[in-house]
């Protein structure tokens, strides 16, 4: 997409399908083994944060950066252990919460694209051989 398009927020359908989205995403989480000790017992405020980072990453609103400045995904994520398994199990959940809401193309390829590398990027602990 580029400046003469909508943005993938507005494509998509803005804060009410990407407030969905951010549900369906932690109620996944939420019943994964692997993934609910990563986060904090209150998934509230975790919440709020990743929808403002969706919002403003994809062309909305950019309440995330006057509330928190630059997002410094990486380092925000170093203090969780995430490995390979982690990172497909969240990548998995992700994906199957776009499909839930019904993302449309031409906004569904690129946020795909996007969480798939961006998960890779969270990756932080390692094991030969199984990554």
């Amino acid at each position: 997409m580029d400046d003469t398009q909508i943005s993938v927020y507005e494509f998509a359908g803005g804060e009410a399908v990407f407030r969905q989205l951010v549900d369906v995403f932690y109620a996944r989480v939420e019943q994964d083994d692997v993934l609910r000790p990563l986060f904090p017992d209150d998934l509230a405020p975790g919440k709020r944060w990743q929808l403002l980072f969706l919002t403003q990453y994809f062309g909305g609103p950019t309440d995330y950066a006057a509330e928190r400045g630059h997002p410094r995904l990486r380092m925000r994520h170093m203090p969780f252990p995430i490995d390979g398994e982690a990172r497909e199990r969240w990548l998995g959940h992700m994906l199957a919460a776009i499909d839930e809401v019904g993302i449309p193309e031409p906004a569904r390829e690129v946020m795909r694209d996007y969480f798939e590398r961006a998960s890779t990027a969270m990756i932080n602990v390692y094991a030969p051989g199984k990554e």
